[in-house]
């Protein structure tokens, strides 16, 4: 490894602040410990992490400026280096703050523009976000989405905190494999444990189902709770129901809780997901399964129902707001009620709701987001490197969608995008003003990025991470503006 000139100049002459731009080093990533000096420096292709030899960084040893130094690649081995040395590269528990906001980031490079955004608002970030499907589409780990994180919180000299999330995970061994890795957070999916279908079956189908239990009924059928000034009522036959598509779900969910977090709930983070069914969620049903969890000493720090109306992948929410409003006050309400933050998923573009979300939760929310990110840095292409993005586009329009559609619940019409051949270059980026357009390439992501020929040769992915590594400061300034405005459009909400 040849080591650069320009580091070799920047240690020599005595690591200024004022000569970082000249030598390609990032101002802010210049630290001390104990009196040692360690920064990241850019070296063209990638950054690189230039600390003094007894800091224990692995890798090249070299010597400048009378001192002994390491060029140290960043890779797991130098990112557990890292967060020991630094623990605010390190995630911590951050959902008992008031506001909250997961930002994922699929590619491993929006964190910079995820910072300017958490700077300038007092909503603490979810700084690595992923599921486990996202690491199979992506061919990434959960350690890999750490690591990245880490290097650029470093880099930027974030020291405010941020979380990890293990985003919906439905196995032990999964939600293990994620806090065995450092993350502090864990949304459990408990869609397989939630028994779709039974909104269509007859009473008398679900009466010849449902096993009475006589506490259970004794406590809700019948009864009516006020929750914060709303009112929760129960009678049989909805009792009945919700206890067929949510009874397992609850005991799912209060098992993995006293198995990985009871007694750890200052250093891990509990949400429970149950958004991803097939019907909306209804305030009833939320407080039944919240009343149940707690009950059994469970303390989620968010629960995610599923709203009414559609949230769709990367557009506004689809479905009448007035009803969103008055079905999202009373969940906001039982959230209140039991002490836990309400969560809202899939929330990629949702403005439209977000004026609701900061008023009704006065503030106290975690949002999700993920698919933007991965939107934004497709837009960059467009309009950066045109021909790149005409390829993936038609690449996108063919076996790619046909199969990422498998996965997503979207209703991309096709022929609403408007062909290729009728745009000039600089006409390509309002693609992602087009709602089918936008969805075209959101589901798609993981074939594009994995897509081969047949040497075994990425198709896209390299000459993707070229021109996102060469317009690294345009992806960070639209993930300012877009992930903003995200955060403005809550707070609009709870400031007025």
């Amino acid at each position: 490894m040849v080591i650069s000139q320009n580091i070799i100049s920047f240690i020599g002459g005595g690591l200024s602040p004022d000569s970082t731009k000249q030598y390609g080093i990032y101002e802010k990533s210049l630290h001390q410990k104990d009196g040692l000096s360690v920064f990241v420096a850019d070296v063209g292709e990638r950054d690189v992490i230039v600390a003094e030899k007894a800091l224990s960084f692995s890798g090249e040893p070299f010597s400048a400026g009378g001192k002994q130094w390491t060029l140290a690649e960043q890779n797991h081995e130098n990112a557990k280096v890292l967060r020991a040395l630094f623990p605010f590269t390190a995630p911590v528990s951050v959902l008992k703050k008031p506001r909250t906001v997961g930002v994922g980031d699929r590619l491993g490079i929006a964190t910079s523009g995820h910072i300017r955004v958490f700077e300038k608002y007092d909503a603490y970030p979810i700084l690595a976000q992923q599921s486990i499907r996202e690491l199979t589409l992506t061919n990434r780990t959960f350690e890999d989405v750490l690591d990245c994180v880490s290097f650029a919180v470093f880099k930027e000299n974030f020291t405010k905190g941020f979380g990890a999330d293990g985003d919906h995970l439905k196995t032990p061994a999964e939600v293990e494999y994620a806090i065995s890795c450092g993350y502090t957070m864990i949304t459990l999916d408990c869609s397989e444990h939630i028994r779709n279908g039974v909104e269509t079956m007859t009473d008398e189908e679900v009466l010849s189902e449902y096993i009475g239990n006589p506490a259970l009924e004794e406590k809700y059928v019948g009864k009516s709770f006020d929750v914060d000034g709303e009112t929760v009522a129960f009678d049989k036959m909805s009792f009945a129901r919700m206890c067929l598509v949510y009874n397992e779900a609850i005991d799912f969910a209060a098992g993995i809780y006293t198995q990985f977090f009871a007694g750890k709930e200052d250093a891990l983070d509990f949400e429970i997901s149950i958004d991803e069914t097939a019907t909306p969620t209804e305030p009833a049903q939320h407080f039944y399964v919240a009343n149940e969890l707690i009950s059994r000493g469970v303390r989620p720090a968010t629960v995610a129902p599923r709203f009414c109306g559609e949230f769709q992948k990367g557009i506004d929410y689809i479905g009448d707001l007035s009803q969103f409003e008055k079905d999202f006050k009373v969940h906001a309400a039982i959230a209140r009620h039991f002490g836990y933050k309400i969560s809202v998923h899939s929330g990629s573009d949702k403005f439209s709701v977000f004026p609701a979300v900061g008023q009704y939760t006065d503030g106290n929310f975690h949002l999700k987001t993920a698919g933007t990110n991965w939107l934004e840095a497709m837009k960059i292409v467009a309009k950066r490197a045109p021909s790149l993005y005409r390829e993936v586009h038609g690449y996108a329009l063919g076996y790619a969608f046909a199969e990422a559609r498998k996965y997503y619940h979207v209703t991309t019409n096709l022929a609403a995008i408007p062909s290729l051949d009728t745009l000039s270059d600089e006409e390509l980026p309002n693609l992602f003003d087009n709602n089918d357009a936008r969805q075209l390439i959101h589901i798609t992501y993981g074939l594009i990025l994995n897509e081969k020929d047949e040497t075994g040769k990425f198709v896209y992915k390299d000459r993707l991470y070229s021109v996102w590594r060469e317009h690294a400061g345009d992806y960070a300034d639209a993930l300012e503006n877009h992930i903003g405005k995200h955060l403005e459009k809550v707070y609009d909400g709870f400031r007025k």
